[in-house]
């Protein structure tokens, strides 16, 4: 409220100050929030429980299921002419996009929590969720830098 803003071309005092916070925000803040919100205590026994059952289901369930998912519905949309694929957008873009969808921990940690009632099946549960968004960002970026870098060579001078 106290930074000024400019009405012309010129870049205001509030609009430098816009973008010089954006990416400690967007890449610091907001994931040392969500990640305190979590409220996880790691545990050396929710390691274990990456490899049970219930920790490859959420974890295959947030990468390969929403990642599928998502690029299917929209392959779906297209072939029926209810959607279109951006301009300049490919296949592999749309599934990259899909797997940056297995990044939202938050609703599925809130089932997590309601789910079950051992504290440590919640916790190998929550632990899992994380470990899979981290894994689904991971690789979203991985593929969707590798496509964006080849198309980039690709495109002339």
């Amino acid at each position: 409220m106290t930074l000024p803003t400019t009405v012309d071309a010129k870049e205001s005092p509030l609009e430098k100050l816009e973008h010089l916070l954006t990416k400690p925000v967007n890449f610091i803040i907001i994931p040392l929030f969500a990640f305190a919100n979590t409220l996880i205590p790691i545990q050396s026994e929710m390691i274990d429980g990456l490899s049970s059952k219930l920790g490859i289901g959420i974890i295959l369930g947030l990468i390969a299921g929403k990642s599928v998912g998502i690029f299917l519905i929209c392959f779906i949309a297209s072939k029926l002419r209810i959607a279109r694929l951006p301009e300049g957008a490919n296949w592999k873009q749309i599934f990259g996009v899909g797997l940056l969808g297995g990044i939202g921990f938050t609703m599925s940690i809130f089932i997590s929590i309601l789910s079950f009632d051992d504290v440590l099946l919640v916790e190998e549960a929550k632990f899992a969720v994380l470990i899979a968004s981290l894994c689904a960002g991971a690789l979203g970026y991985a593929l969707l830098r590798t496509v964006g870098s080849s198309k980039k060579k690709s495109l002339p001078a």
